[in-house]
């Protein structure tokens, strides 16, 4: 029984928080602000308390996820209305490097490595420091890079080459199930997806993994592969 009561405790305090981070809004966790990893951590310790203990009430863990959610809401409100709170709580972005020059003191001070800065030019795929005009260490803890003019990869506009609008390719099947939303907001029905899966080879829409179309009317299809 035991047990039975630990995994029905887990169950519900996973909703219970899934429910929380999903009010406190999208945000992948590299991008979290200090405030919002303080708070992500104890919501984590405090949930954990009484799945350990059979003896504290669920309640317990209730109302301060409760109140460190409703906390985090309000803050980011503040940030959101006011520079100064924003400030206070998040800090400023710090240029880190300027006319590929390490600001050697910068770094210093905000105590970050040559190897932390080294390994976030190269994730955003520099390895040269001459190569970057600005470094930017952004209050998520983020290098923002710039590159020097000369350094940027050539784009179709440098080139005075023209292109067309690509948009966003609408996903039409996804693992067998038709998106009818999107067929709708695409203009298009049932049947006509169906005659093209047919004319792709393939024998239902339940055989498609994945089908999209792009703003060029062409029509992706992908089959699903043959269970090993």
């Amino acid at each position: 029984m035991t047990e039975l009561f630990i995994s029905i405790r887990t169950v519900i305090l996973y909703f219970i928080i899934l429910i929380a981070m999903r009010l406190m809004g999208k945000r992948q966790m590299v991008q979290l602000q200090p405030y919002e990893l303080v708070i992500a951590i104890m919501i984590a310790e405090i949930a954990v308390l009484p799945i350990g203990n059979l003896n504290i009430p669920l309640t317990h863990s209730f109302y301060p996820i409760a109140i460190l959610a409703v906390l985090e809401i309000l803050i980011s409100a503040l940030s959101l209305k006011s520079e100064k709170v924003r400030t206070l709580i998040a800090g400023r972005p710090t240029i880190v490097i300027e006319n590929g020059h390490i600001r050697e003191n910068v770094l210093r001070k905000l105590r970050y490595n040559l190897d932390e800065l080294m390994g976030q030019l190269r994730n955003s795929g520099y390895s040269d420091v001459n190569d970057v005009e600005f470094a930017v260490l952004e209050t998520s803890g983020e290098i923002s890079v710039i590159p020097r003019s000369q350094s940027r990869p050539v784009s179709p506009k440098d080139l005075k080459i023209p292109t067309e609008y690509e948009g966003l390719t609408v996903p039409l099947v996804l693992d067998g199930v038709i998106k009818f939303e999107n067929l709708e907001l695409c203009g298009l029905s049932y049947n006509w997806i169906a005659s093209e899966v047919k004319a792709s080879g393939l024998n239902d829409i339940t055989d498609v993994f994945y089908a999209g179309l792009n703003t060029q009317g062409q029509l992706h299809i992908q089959a699903k592969e043959a269970k090993e």
